[in-house]
C-alpha cells in the first residue's frame, strides 16, 4: 500500500496542473494515468487538431495568392501534416513528463478504481498497486460522444479521435454536429479541396454563441464551398464500398447524403463508467460527477473537476478548477470558477472566440445594453495583412459601463479575447478599456474601437 497526501486520477491539464500546484503547497501527491501524459487535450484533442489547422491556414494563405511572392507546385501532404501535428504532441507529452517528475509527483500507470475509505487500486502492467490518500482528485475527462447504434471503423465512420490519425485526405465528408469540434475539422477539410456537408440539428451553428457572429461564420463557410445544413437532424448512415450514405431530416423531410466518410461530432460525455464512483459513495447527475461550490463530491476527501463534472467543457476551465480545488484543499479561501469568465475559443478561419454574455443573453437577463462593434476591415493591420473578416463586438451595461461580454470573429480572435477577459475580471468598465493605449497597427486595435463605439464615440468606421 502506497500512501500520499493527493491522488489525482488523470493527468490531463487539469489533473497534472492541479497536482503540480498540490506539491507546491507541499503534499506528497502520485498521478494516476492509463494512457499519455496530458490527456486527452494535449494527445487527442486540442494540440494535434491546432498544429493541423495551422497548416491549413498556410495553406489557404499561400493558394490565394501573396503580393509579389510566387509559388510553384503548391501540393498537400497530408501524411506529413498528421505526423507533424503527432510530434507536436509528443513533444509537449515529453514536457509534462517532466514537470512532474521536477515537482517530485509520482506517476502511477494503469487504470485507476475507486474503493472506499479513499484508496485506489491501480490496474496496469505490472500489476495492481494499491493506493490510500487523505484527499482524492478525480480528473478522468471526457471522450467523444456518439450515437448507441453507430460503429466507428476509422475509414469510414470516425470521429475527432479517429480522424488525428487518417494520413489521408477523403474526398467528401458528412460531418455530424456544426459545434467547435465540428467546424474545426470542416475548415480543414473544405481548404484542402474536401467536399464538406456540416449537419446542425440546432438552427445555427456554434449553438448557444451569439446569432450574429454565428452567421457570419456561416457565410465565410458558404464562400468556401461548404454546404450547411441547419435545423437538420442526423436518423441513420449506411456503409458500402464506396462510402456511405446518410439519412438526414430537415424541415422538407429526409434527405440522403452521399460521401466518402461520417465524421460524428456530436459533442463529449464523462469518462465517469468502471472508476467505482458508486462504491465510493461518489454521486453523479445526469452523467457528470456530482460537486458542490468547492468541488467536493458527495464521498468525503473525494474531489472533482474538468470535463467529468460538466460544462464548460474546456482545457483552460478544467486547469482553472484543478488549481482552486487544490487551494480550497489546503485550507485556503477561492470562490468556484465562474463560467461567465472563461472564454470559449473556437480555431476555425475566421476565428471565433467568446467571453460573457451574448447582446440576447444580457438583455434576456434584465439589463439595459449597449453594444459596440467594430470591423478588422476598418483595422490598419488587418487591411495590410488582408485579414478583413469579421468584427470586435463589445457588450455592455449602458447605466455603469460594465463590460458583459464579448465575441469576436476573425483572424486572431482566440488571442484578442484574451484582454477582455482580464478586464471583466479586473471588473472594467468601457471607458478604461477605450482609454487603454493600444499599439498601432494591431489587430487589438478593434477592442478599443468597440469599446469607443459602445459609448458612443466611433471614430474610425
Amino acid at each position: 500500500m502506497k500512501s500520499f497526501d493527493l491522488v489525482v486520477i488523470g493527468s490531463g491539464p487539469g489533473g497534472y496542473v492541479a497536482a503540480i500546484r498540490a506539491a507546491q503547497l507541499g503534499m506528497h501527491v502520485g498521478i494516476v494515468e492509463e494512457d499519455a501524459l496530458g490527456g486527452v487535450c494535449l494527445n487527442w484533442g486540442c494540440i494535434p487538431s491546432k498544429a493541423i489547422l495551422h497548416a491549413a491556414e498556410i495553406y489557404e494563405e499561400v493558394s490565394r495568392g501573396v503580393p509579389g511572392l510566387a509559388f510553384d507546385s503548391l501540393r498537400v501532404d497530408y501524411g506529413a501534416v498528421i505526423d507533424a501535428s503527432r510530434e507536436a504532441a509528443r513533444r509537449l507529452n515529453r514536457g509534462v513528463g517532466g514537470l512532474l517528475e521536477k515537482n517530485r509527483i509520482e506517476v502511477l500507470k494503469g487504470r485507476g478504481r475507486l474503493e472506499s475509505g479513499r484508496r485506489v487500486v491501480v490496474s496496469g502492467a505490472d500489476g495492481e498497486t494499491a493506493l490510500e490518500a487523505s484527499n482524492l482528485l478525480l480528473a478522468t475527462g471526457s471522450t467523444d460522444a456518439v450515437f448507441p447504434d453507430v460503429q466507428l471503423d476509422g475509414k469510414r465512420v470516425v470521429t475527432s479521435r479517429q480522424a488525428l490519425e487518417c494520413r489521408e485526405l477523403p474526398g467528401s465528408v458528412v460531418i455530424i454536429g456544426g459545434g467547435a469540434v465540428g467546424l474545426e475539422f470542416a475548415y480543414a477539410y473544405v481548404t484542402y479541396g474536401v467536399e464538406t456537408t456540416i449537419v446542425e440539428l440546432e438552427d445555427q451553428l456554434l449553438p448557444g454563441l451569439d446569432a450574429e457572429v454565428t452567421r457570419a461564420l456561416a457565410r465565410s463557410f458558404s464562400r468556401r464551398k461548404a454546404r450547411i445544413k441547419t435545423s437538420t437532424a442526423y436518423r441513420h448512415h449506411e456503409t458500402n464500398g464506396a462510402g456511405v450514405v446518410v439519412t438526414v431530416e430537415g424541415e422538407k423531410g429526409e434527405e440522403e447524403l452521399r460521401a466518402e466518410q461520417i465524421f460524428f461530432a456530436v459533442g463529449r460525455r464523462a469518462l465517469v463508467e468502471g472508476i467505482g464512483l458508486e462504491e465510493a459513495g461518489v454521486a453523479l447527475d445526469r452523467g457528470y460527477v456530482k460537486v458542490g461550490p468547492d468541488y467536493r463530491t458527495s464521498a468525503e476527501g473525494i474531489w472533482a473537476i474538468g470535463d467529468c463534472i460538466g460544462p464548460p467543457l474546456l482545457a483552460h476551465a478544467a486547469t482553472e478548477e484543478g488549481v482552486t480545488a487544490v487551494e480550497i484543499m489546503s485550507g485556503e479561501e477561492r470562490p468556484p470558477v465562474d463560467p461567465a469568465r472563461v472564454p470559449v475559443c473556437i480555431y476555425c478561419q475566421p476565428q471565433v472566440a467568446s467571453i460573457g454574455l451574448s447582446e440576447a443573453q444580457a438583455r434576456d437577463a434584465g439589463h439595459e445594453v449597449r453594444v459596440g462593434k467594430f470591423p478588422f476591415a476598418a483595422t490598419g493591420k488587418g487591411v495590410a495583412l488582408r485579414q478583413t473578416e469579421g468584427f470586435v463586438k463589445l457588450v455592455s451595461d449602458a447605466q455603469y459601463g460594465e463590460i458583459l461580454g464579448c465575441q469576436v470573429i476573425g483572424h486572431g480572435a482566440t488571442e484578442l479575447v484574451a484582454e477582455v477577459t482580464l478586464a471583466m475580471r479586473l471588473e472594467s468598465t468601457t471607458t478604461e478599456l477605450a482609454e487603454t493605449s493600444h499599439a498601432h497597427p494591431t489587430l487589438s486595435e478593434a477592442i478599443m474601437e468597440a469599446s469607443l463605439a459602445a459609448e458612443g464615440r466611433v471614430r474610425n468606421a
